[in-house]
């Protein structure tokens, strides 16, 4: 299992501006290099095991910093499977 995806939802809280802290966790992990696909209401991410449970680390951690979040993630090894892996199953 070397890939897997996120669905992952980040609730900023009683803070004034919601963008920084949602946009700032994007790209910490679009600087791991993980295909990231956002979303009205969540955001997929699609990558390497390690970068996304690192990106969802450190994500949290800087959207603690500016105030209350909440983030809530679904984890998988299957689905959406990366195109690659679908030709494979």
């Amino acid at each position: 299992m070397n890939t897997i995806s996120v669905q992952l939802s980040l609730y900023p809280l009683r803070q004034s501006q919601l963008g920084p802290a949602i946009s700032r966790a994007l790209e910490l992990f679009r600087a791991r290099g993980l295909d990231v696909r956002p979303g009205t209401m969540s955001t997929v991410i699609v990558g390497d095991v390690d970068a996304v449970f690192d990106g969802l680390k450190a994500s949290f951690q800087t959207a603690a910093a500016l105030g209350d979040v909440v983030m809530v993630a679904s984890v998988s090894n299957c689905c959406p499977a990366p195109a690659a892996d679908r030709h494979n199953a």
